[in-house]
């Protein structure tokens, strides 16, 4: 009777639960610290560029460069407002026309996913080639020019891709969605903390909504059937329209696509599941903190007004208090879904415990208000970036 009463809590150490909090902690980390770089190697860019006679630089670097990031895409209020509507709107047309656009909605995920698991793959490839490959461009004419390590990274990723359609393969699907959760992550800014409260605040509302009241209007859970419904493989079709015979392109499997990572337990009873929007969205809130963190080392000689807190508190980062906010909230959502045996809207366990521990240590630090409205907004005059 006891091991039935808290079988929850012996679910939690399986292998499915154990893989899905590490592979998601580590996106997030990831990916954070690979926006921060791109910022910092921007940051350096500038700087060669305008050094001045004295040797220092205007402390606007730190924001003006992340404008100057080819592909960086900033949240502004007016998006993070729309975004859940238009997250719904998408979810519809899923739901209702999912036949209709499955062939071509497919594809785009696999150019999108192709692209980032290019992304993911660059840095391993940069340090393989790094040895026996000078790191020029070549010119490939329209399309542009690329260093052998960007040619190697997308070679393999449309490799894997490939592999992905032909097999349908769970763990290619999630080796796709990893791309996807580092590339979203590292390409989208959050400029505030007050358009991160807006934008969670929303998808925390669409996501409720979705999951536990999208049934009583539309007689089935739309998020659930949408995430988990498989797609018709693009090779299939293409068989059946050309008329290429029974044996062509007809053993192929439906796709499940790459918005979710899945992971098996360890008797292969079930799946664990996380869509990649609840590593995304609250990836974007820690990749902020990660560069307001850092914006606070480098102007520590500008703000000589720190009220005084306690010695362990200015310790803490903020990236590591809401990191251990988004463990205890997937933890949590994890419990609740174990005991309720249903599936529960993870952001609705994600947000408070990310947003409210960040809010209440920027209070005591007494940074809430710059973080609220203008975190990387320098105050007039110069001063010295300290090095990371």
């Amino acid at each position: 009777m006891a091991e039935q009463t808290f079988s929850w809590a012996y679910s939690l150490v399986d292998s499915s639960q154990v893989s899905t909090f590490l592979i998601s902690i580590l996106l997030i980390v990831y990916g954070s610290f690979r926006s921060l770089n791109m910022d910092l190697e921007n940051q350096d860019k500038d700087k060669d560029g305008n050094v001045m006679s004295q040797g220092t630089f205007n402390a606007n670097a730190s924001n003006n460069t992340v404008c100057c990031v080819p592909g960086i895409q900033t949240i502004d209020s007016t998006q993070a407002l729309f975004l859940p509507i238009g997250a719904s709107v998408s979810l519809l047309v899923m739901f209702f026309f999912f036949d209709s656009v499955q062939v071509v909605f497919t594809i785009c995920t696999a150019v999108l996913a192709t692209i980032a698991f290019a992304f993911l793959l660059l840095p391993m490839c940069q340090y393989l080639t790094r040895p026996c490959s000078p790191q020029n461009k070549i010119s490939f004419g329209c399309c542009g020019r690329f260093t052998a390590a960007e040619l190697l990274s997308f070679s393999l990723s449309v490799m894997l891709v490939l592999i992905w359609v032909l097999t349908g393969h769970w763990l290619l699907m999630d080796a796709l969605a990893m791309g996807l959760c580092v590339a979203m992550i590292a390409f989208v800014r959050l400029p505030s903390l007050k358009v991160s409260c807006l934008l969670l605040s929303g998808l925390l509302i669409y996501d409720v909504f979705w999951v536990f009241f999208s049934a009583y209007i539309f007689s089935s859970n739309v998020m659930v059937k949408v995430a988990t419904q498989p797609a018709d493989n693009p090779l299939d079709v293409l068989s059946r329209k050309l008329h290429l015979g029974p044996n062509v392109g007809r053993d192929v499997p439906r796709l499940s696509l790459p918005g979710k990572l899945v992971f098996p337990s360890s008797s292969g009873s079930h799946f664990s599941m996380l869509g990649i929007g609840d590593i995304v969205m609250p990836g974007l809130l820690l990749c902020f903190v990660l560069r307001y963190d850092n914006y606070k080392k480098q102007a520590n000689g500008e703000v000589p007004g720190t009220p005084n807190t306690p010695g362990r508190m200015n310790k803490v980062s903020y990236f590591h208090c809401t990191l251990i906010g988004y463990f205890v909230g997937l933890l949590t959502a994890t419990v609740a879904s174990r005991i309720h045996r249903a599936a529960q809207p993870a952001l609705l366990y994600l947000v408070p415990f990310t947003l409210l521990p960040l809010l209440t240590m920027a209070y005591l630090k007494g940074d809430l208000r710059r973080m609220w409205s203008e975190p990387f907004h320098s105050k007039a005059g110069s001063s010295r970036f300290l090095e990371v």
